[in-house]
């Protein structure tokens, strides 16, 4: 009875929190997708030239970067130092998104390791402890779903702290960078910022309520299990 209890609530959670963080991946891509403002930024420099340029004035130019055209998504991976560009260079966002990898970079080292090694662990956990209830050879399943929980509460506030403070910063470097550049106009370059504040109302919140969502199917996932077996 207590794990469809857990599951019950886990659920609703969830729900409320969809609601309240405003979660629709809909209107961030609508927000993205803009043509006038593709047009203004296709006269930056490319990618690779546009993350060599942020990270010299961050001052962190060690920094491998690496493009990769078979997805649109980018990230910044700590244990090898290295940027991943994904192909993004049709779109005004490109300015930010590189931005935002690019202050990954300068975070603080040791809790990216952190965040590295303890994703990979909480994950392992997981699925071991998963896998044990289903053959029905977990002892103590409350308590285990207990630390799951913990561990995930963990896990969500490295990520979100990491997350945030680079999404928030982004945009201000970002155009500290186009205004230096001087490539676009006053007017153009506020419209352009205009247009990261849109996609950032909504994606900072959807990101959150992401990591947020994983992090409960996890424990309901298990929850499941132990119901089951």
């Amino acid at each position: 009875m207590e794990y469809v209890i857990i599951l019950i609530t886990l659920w609703l959670v969830a729900f409320l929190l969809k609601i309240l963080f405003g979660y629709n991946l809909k209107k961030i891509k609508k927000e993205v997708e803009n043509k006038e403002l593709d047009e203004i930024v296709k006269k930056y420099p490319e990618n690779k030239v546009i993350c060599e340029e942020y990270l010299r004035k961050l001052n962190n130019e060690k920094v491998e970067i690496e493009e990769n055209d078979g997805t649109e998504n980018s990230l910044y991976i700590a244990i090898s130092n290295k940027i991943l560009i994904g192909n993004i260079r049709n779109s005004y966002s490109r300015i930010q998104t590189i931005a935002h990898e690019c202050l990954h970079s300068i975070q603080d080292r040791k809790l990216q390791i952190f965040n590295f090694v303890y994703s990979n662990i909480y994950m392992l956990f997981f699925i071991v402890i998963t896998l044990m209830a289903l053959f029905k050879a977990l002892p103590y399943k409350m308590m285990f779903n207990f630390l799951l929980m913990f561990m995930g509460l963990v896990y969500y506030m490295v990520r979100t702290f990491l997350e945030n403070d680079a999404m928030i910063k982004a945009r201000y470097l970002a155009k500290e960078y186009m205004e230096e550049k001087k490539i676009s106009s006053k007017e153009e370059i506020e419209k352009i910022v205009d247009g990261f504040d849109k996609i950032n109302n909504i994606g900072i919140k959807c990101v959150n309520y992401s990591m947020f969502f994983n992090v409960t199917m996890i424990n309901i996932v298990f929850s499941l299990v132990c119901l089951i077996r």
